[in-house]
């Protein structure tokens, strides 16, 4: 033990604080802190330290009442309010040097100097603030630059909101889409408000919910879309609501849900909202095996139909569908293969009829039915000898993507 400490002090010096000595012990000498190991060595060695680190600069020095006050302030000017935190810290390149060079001399698997700085910012504010220190999911990250300028920054954490909602009014994109003209800086084509729409499911939602947390930013996340003309009905389609920078976390839910489905009734609805972790986001988006879909289609024909040929449509199962004309400036130019699960349909008059068709995820059900120039095989319109249209479409169910 006092061997390790004595050619410790050798190499140096003698030039250490008493935060690096004891750091370098902290795995043979049992102690409160790294401080009093070093004491406890100095004491048994009868010497002293020259009072100048050659590791951290004497950067310990730092860590004062005039740095924990800032703390406090920029925290108390954001107006946030939060439980949870970790503290970041930015030291410079050569202390960080420095210290992984002593610890390498005398192979010492031992903390780094930058896992002592942010620990004892981290007690000392949670103890002060009475909050709880997360290293996985904080609220906030208190980021502390120790460079010759000290200064302090709070990165604040988004929130995640899950749900399902329900598009009653056709005419309503899922998300906000930027002015084609002017791309959303406004122009007289958009009124000046940057939007090709003046509203979409993820700012009715979006809005009131950026209001009760002050959030800076929302990112709207669905398992899938639907087309603007299209309705979503049944228990809804799943997704997931970011809120950037909420400088208010603890709000409720059941309660905004309420206030939001009143304000939107007749055009939006949001349910079960609840609470989420940040991988959510993604996996709404996957589809598993066993996913699917169902969508309700009036399809009008050109001409009369034979009502016989109907129960051809019970024919359609693997679909070969290249990736539609209309979204092709999106989406790469490929061809998917997709199932139709179920199917039924019922008739309206001799050049319409009613078809109810369970399917995979991302199967375009207008392309089954027009065919889409050959794009999409087989298709109703190829069936029936006739040309046919999707005239209305609603989804009724979207499954989760457990398939339930």
């Amino acid at each position: 033990m006092l061997k390790l400490a004595n050619d410790i002090l050798t190499k140096t010096d003698g030039n250490l604080c008493s935060h690096c000595l004891g750091r370098k012990l902290s795995k043979t000498i049992d102690g409160r802190n790294n401080v009093d190991r070093s004491q406890q060595v100095l004491k048994a060695l009868g010497c002293e330290l020259s009072g100048q680190c050659s590791v951290c600069d004497n950067i310990f020095t730092k860590l004062n009442d005039e740095l924990y006050n800032r703390i406090y302030k920029k925290i108390e000017s954001l107006g946030l309010e939060f439980t949870t935190f970790h503290i970041g810290s930015k030291i410079p390149k050569d202390i960080l040097n420095s210290d992984k060079e002593l610890s390498e001399t005398f192979n010492l698997d031992v903390e780094t100097i930058k896992q002592e700085i942010n620990r004892i910012i981290g007690k000392k504010v949670a103890a002060t603030l009475d909050k709880e220190i997360d290293f996985e999911n904080p609220d906030i990250i208190i980021i502390v630059n120790l460079s010759d300028k000290i200064n302090v920054r709070i990165q604040i954490n988004p929130i995640f909101i899950e749900g399902r909602y329900n598009k009653y009014l056709r005419g309503i994109p899922q998300t906000k889409w930027p002015c084609s003209k002017c791309r959303g800086k406004g122009c007289e084509e958009c009124n000046f408000t940057g939007k090709q729409y003046p509203e979409s499911v993820e700012e009715l939602i979006s809005d009131p919910i950026l209001k009760a947390t002050k959030g800076y930013q929302a990112s709207f996340h669905g398992a899938g879309r639907e087309d603007i003309d299209v309705l979503m009905l049944g228990e809804g389609r799943p997704f997931v609501l970011e809120i950037k920078e909420p400088k208010i976390r603890d709000i409720n839910l059941s309660a905004l849900e309420d206030e939001i489905n009143e304000i939107n009734r007749g055009k939006t609805a949001y349910h079960d909202l609840k609470f989420t972790y940040r991988k959510r986001k993604a996996e709404i988006k996957q589809s598993s095996p066993d996913s699917y879909k169902i969508y309700k289609a009036v399809v009008r024909c050109c001409e009369e139909y034979d009502s016989d040929k109907l129960e051809l449509l019970n024919d359609l199962n693997e679909i070969h569908q290249q990736t539609p004309v209309r979204v092709s400036h999106r989406r790469a130019d490929k061809v998917r293969i997709k199932h139709v699960l179920d199917l039924s349909y019922e008739i309206i008059d001799n050049k319409t009829f009613e078809m109810t068709i369970k399917t995979e995820g991302g199967l375009y059900i207008k392309e089954l039915i027009s065919g889409d120039g050959g794009r999409s095989n087989p298709n109703v319109s190829s069936l029936l000898g006739v040309d046919a249209v999707c005239e209305q479409l609603d989804v009724i169910e979207v499954s989760d993507i457990n398939g339930q």
